[in-house]
């Protein structure tokens, strides 16, 4: 497995945050990884991340989001959280996407909370970029039909 670096930008393009990953798979238009929480114990109301948790993410160059199946240490799933931001740039040791606010969060037993709606609602991306709202709402309607019905890629394994 090839150690990647994934790097989350803001919408203007500066960096937030980055990490380092291993490459699991790739196609001509994705890659995943696969990384673990390296931080202290984050409880996000919704989900509690510890040190060790495993996530196997997702990214892509051709889609409107990324998709991060969360595990325990000890493998248990905890969940999928799907972080809508431009299409990824990818490159051989790299992975970068602008983040657009817009979250979701499938729990394995296929219910969903869509978080961060204010903070995606002040891009204002319906004016200001229209085809960009456009392809995050049906990938969001995508997703949630996907996930209420436990289809590919919320269907829980274990």
């Amino acid at each position: 497995m090839n150690p990647i670096t994934i790097k989350k930008l803001d919408f203007t393009g500066q960096l937030v945050t980055a990490y380092q990953g291993r490459v699991i798979q790739r196609t001509p238009t994705s890659v995943v990884i696969r990384a673990r929480w390296r931080r202290p114990r984050l409880d996000l109301g919704y989900v509690v991340l510890e040190t060790g948790d495993l996530f196997v993410e997702t990214h892509h160059a051709d889609r409107w989001y990324a998709l991060f199946e969360i595990h325990a240490s000890d493998g248990a799933l905890k969940g999928w959280y799907v972080n809508f931001s431009r299409p990824a740039a990818i490159s051989a040791g790299e992975i970068s996407a602008v983040d657009l606010h817009l979250d979701l969060f499938v729990y394995p037993d296929g219910r969903t909370l869509l978080l961060d709606q204010d903070e995606y609602a002040a891009l204002d991306l319906p004016r200001v970029e229209p085809a960009a709202h456009q392809a995050i709402q049906s990938a969001l309607a995508d997703l949630q039909a996907r996930a209420t019905q436990k289809l590919h890629p919320f269907k829980n394994k274990g």
